[in-house]
């Protein structure tokens, strides 16, 4: 059985239309992230599965079962924001067995899944704490404890890390992985992170505009885009592009070359000034001024040294480029 079937689901405010006609599959126990810039609908696209928000019109399927006159409560989910959302007045216990109190679950059942939630998240120590006691982390892993103690059909993350720092992020990221693992659960996540994205879903969305632009591995997405728009977005640093003609190829496409895949050397078929040099110390990112107005990032693996102003050649493996029409569609070739 499929955890989630959305068919032909469209969500306009107005005259807006934020959705348009978004088809997609999650299965049992995978994980799926949304990815897209900023405005794209991935937000909006969570809140109506879960209900926060109506769709306009299309099909939310949860569990085998149709959703979309069913309320938030009702539809198997749980949902992490990114603001925690947790009661002030209440303490870690209180805010975890809040939503089973009033789902009217035995006391002895409630202690059970907060018991167990407070050791899958390290959470023992706190439970007597109330929220303006805890770092940021700590809140953040409360807001799951209390989504995972409703043994919910679905987990439903909205950018949950994006209030804290980078060493927090990856720690909290390695437990919402570890998590997945030990709870086999369906999980959907919002981030507008690329590591996120890559190193936690099974699946990935990356939507556009309300609309889907493609779905698939991680690795699929970063080495088979099915155009430019992915290209560009999946992968840091992001795809270079180059007119194909000022290397022989076809006027009009655009050859997209990922960074780690192109050398500075003394020969190339493209040349470009040093405008710029990011030393991040297992590895180096040159910034090249290549006329034209075009920019060119080379990923150089450990420690490089070049000044800025240097004139360089480029060299680049061919069978590691991708070819773009100026639609932005992928070609062959």
């Amino acid at each position: 059985m499929t955890a989630l079937t959305l068919s032909n689901v469209c969500k306009s405010f107005g005259p807006v239309d934020v959705l348009k006609n978004i088809d997609l599959t999650v299965d049992d126990s995978e994980f799926v992230v949304f990815v897209g810039p900023s405005g794209c609908g991935k937000s909006t696209l969570l809140r109506v599965i879960a209900g926060l928000e109506e769709a306009t019109s299309g099909s939310i399927d949860i569990g085998g079962q149709v959703v979309n006159a069913v309320p938030p409560a009702k539809r198997g989910i749980a949902m992490v924001f990114q603001s925690y959302a947790l009661y002030p007045h209440l303490t870690v216990y209180g805010n975890m067995a809040l939503g089973l109190k009033q789902a009217g679950h035995p006391k002895d059942e409630i202690e059970r899944r907060i018991a167990e939630a407070a050791r899958m998240l390290s959470l023992e120590a706190y439970l007597a704490r109330r929220p303006s006691e805890l770092s940021g982390g700590q809140r953040q892993r409360v807001a799951i404890g209390r989504a995972i103690v409703r043994k919910p059909k679905l987990f439903l993350f909205d950018e949950p890390l994006s209030n804290l720092d980078a060493a927090l992020r990856m720690n909290t990221r390695i437990e919402i992985a570890n998590l997945h693992r030990q709870l086999t659960a369906s999980m959907i996540y919002v981030t507008h992170d690329q590591t996120e994205a890559m190193t936690l879903a099974d699946k990935i969305v990356v939507l556009r505009d309300g609309r889907v632009e493609q779905v698939g591995s991680p690795l699929e997405l970063y080495n088979n885009p099915a155009n430019r728009f992915v290209a560009e977005f999946i992968g840091s640093p992001a795809m270079n592009f180059v007119a194909a003609d000022r290397v022989g190829g076809p006027v009009g496409a655009t050859l997209g070359i990922r960074p780690e895949h192109a050398r500075i050397g003394d020969t190339g078929p493209l040349s470009g000034q040093v405008i710029h040099i990011e030393k991040l110390g297992g590895d180096t990112n040159v910034m090249l001024d290549l006329g034209q107005d075009s920019r060119f990032t080379v990923r150089v693996f450990g420690q490089y040294e070049i000044d800025p102003g240097a004139e360089v050649k480029i060299d680049y493996d061919p069978a590691r480029t991708l070819l773009f029409s100026a639609e932005g569609k992928r070609l062959a070739g």
